[in-house]
């Protein structure tokens, strides 16, 4: 195996891992119940995380402030991330959550611009526009989407569907949690060690579900085999640890904007495997809403390059542009012109 081929392997681990992650808790689900799953799959890895952390003497958080931001950070990159992705993957498939998950670069950004004042710029404005179409024909009823395509009346449809029981939209909230996480973590890691920091919000928030699991669910591992455990520890290790700890780790190594966009590798995988592992279905609404949306995200991801290219293709123009109008008036003022240089425009 060659070092390249190893390279890409590493480079396309964590979409991979993340991806069939889902499938699998998708595919153990009707055997537990969704805070529990949610919790396993917090805990574990976040001693995991800790553990690796102290082989590499990482610093321990130390003052009130570190623990206020790591708590917060549990709270919604943790618990209610883990938690609402759990409970909306009762009501919805693997690949089709994994789409809306993955979206979440849409709320980052609008969350960046108002907080640290981020510049859009054309691609992003454009991409966040397409995000509100897109994600607006997954989340909402196939039925309500129809009417109004057709001219029927969507409030019939809209009142008789409890948009909020969708797993669609229970997923919605989960991506718009992550994404608060995400931007949580710049305010973390100015009083904490962000690995460490990540470590501790899978533990908290890993106790808080089992915690929430203990009063509302019950006979949370009751009906549990040999598969069922295998497929939450795949989630735990390679689906939460095993992705975080690659992930982090080519991020400081790594072009950030060209590895950011292998982050269309994830609902690609859990598109992929849950069709063939659990025949998810989706209609050609939904698909179609799919496309928009990774079409959207791709254009916020790479907002940053695609205004480079832009930049150049106008400053080359220009230049053409330029060199054009020199040209013509070379032509309009031969007397101006050389012996030599004039011999060779009437060559020209």
């Amino acid at each position: 195996m060659t070092k390249r081929f190893k390279n890409i392997l590493l480079l396309i681990a964590p979409f991979f891992f993340w991806g069939t992650a889902m499938v699998a808790m998708k595919g153990v689900m009707e055997k537990t119940t969704p805070l529990f799953l949610a919790g396993i799959r917090l805990l574990p890895a976040g001693i995991l995380v800790l553990v690796v952390a102290i082989i590499f003497k990482r610093k321990t958080p130390s003052g009130w402030k570190a623990w206020l931001w790591i708590i917060f950070f549990a709270i919604v990159d943790g618990a209610m991330f883990q938690g609402f992705l759990a409970l909306g993957l009762v009501k919805t498939g693997a690949g089709l959550g994994s789409v809306i998950i993955d979206s979440q670069p849409v709320v980052v950004t609008m969350l960046s611009v108002w907080l640290f004042g981020e510049i859009l710029g054309i691609f992003g404005i454009l991409g966040l526009t397409i995000a509100i179409i897109g994600i607006s024909l997954i989340g909402l009823p196939d039925e309500l989407i129809l009417n109004l395509f057709q001219g029927h009346d969507v409030m019939e449809s809209f009142m008789g569907n409890n948009l909020f029981h969708n797993g669609e939209w229970l997923m919605l909230i989960a991506s718009m949690s992550m994404a608060v996480g995400t931007v949580t973590i710049r305010f973390v890691s100015r009083y904490a060690d962000p690995i460490v920091a990540t470590g501790w919000h899978m533990i908290l928030g890993g106790l808080s579900l089992f915690i929430l699991s203990g009063i509302w669910e019950s006979q949370q591992w009751i009906n549990l085999d040999f598969n069922g455990w295998m497929s939450i520890a795949y989630s735990t290790i390679f689906g939460s640890a095993v992705a975080y700890g690659i992930f982090f780790y080519l991020a400081t190594h790594s072009n950030l904007t060209s590895f950011s966009s292998l982050t269309f590798l994830t609902p690609v995988f859990a598109l992929g495997f849950s069709s063939f592992f659990l025949s998810e279905v989706l209609s050609p609404v939904k698909w179609l809403g799919i496309c928009i949306t990774l079409v959207s995200v791709y254009l916020i991801n790479q907002r940053q390059y695609l205004e480079k290219l832009l930049s150049k293709s106008r400053s080359s123009d220009g230049k053409v542009i330029l060199s054009q109008s020199h040209d013509v008036e070379l032509t309009k003022e031969p007397n101006n012109l050389t012996p030599i240089a004039f011999n060779k425009l009437q060559q020209d």
